[in-house]
């Protein structure tokens, strides 16, 4: 068999965004004296509304807080940051050997739609995807594996021609829930996250190929 698509996370695969949210989100903890940790932070990645990292900070500073400013000053820090952020490694490559084998491609993503294009054009990738299913009203976040299964549809393929990035135990939950292949591509906010689920682990998608992945695809009979 061949492959005839992937699915990809969006943040973490395709860009650090976690790491750098993370990163000012402890900013803006630190301006407040205290500490935000992996453990609490990790609750919300690859998933939606599992965490409220405002209503978390005013439980560790006890005291109430002005959301909307809070919620400011994470932006502030987090813009400049996200702008000198490069494609993960190994994303360029797959998407040009994507194109050269015809392989389709979708992104399933947790998060808003806004947020995801805004990213995808800035990079100038955008095009490159056949169908960009989000979180919304329709489709619940990971876990679910609503994202990967709407994937599926638009993308016209069945689970066992596909195969899912991702970095994120919600992500590789639900790309198995789905009945995809799926790999998993650790990230410096992922690493320590139970991914064993995932049916390959990668240390980078420079580390895979579409034609390696046919091959373990066709082993496993996923």
């Amino acid at each position: 068999m061949s492959l005839a698509a992937a699915i990809f996370d969006f943040d973490g695969v395709i860009l650090d965004t976690e790491g750098t949210a993370f990163e000012s989100w402890s900013a803006v903890y630190r301006e407040h004296g205290v500490v935000l940790t992996w453990e609490d932070y990790a609750i919300s990645v690859g998933t939606a509304h599992a965490w409220d990292a405002v209503a978390n900070l005013e439980r560790l500073a006890g005291r109430r807080l002005d959301r909307d400013l809070v919620k400011a000053r994470h932006r502030e820090i987090y813009r400049p940051l996200a702008a000198a952020l490069k494609l993960m490694p190994g994303v360029a490559e797959r998407l040009d050997e994507a194109d050269r084998l015809g392989i389709r491609l979708a992104l399933a993503s947790s998060s808003t739609f806004d947020w995801v294009v805004e990213h995808l054009k800035g990079y100038g990738i955008m095009d490159r995807f056949s169908a960009i299913l989000v979180r919304d009203d329709r489709l619940r976040a990971k876990p679910h594996p609503d994202l990967y299964l709407a994937s599926l549809r638009a993308l016209g393929v069945p689970a066992d021609e596909a195969v899912a990035f991702e970095d994120s135990m919600n992500g590789v939950t639900a790309a198995k829930a789905a009945g995809l292949f799926c790999v998993a591509v650790p990230n410096s906010m992922t690493a320590r996250m139970d991914l064993s689920r995932a049916d390959l682990m990668a240390k980078s998608l420079m580390d895979v190929s579409f034609a390696s992945l046919t091959t373990a695809v066709a082993r496993t009979g996923v």
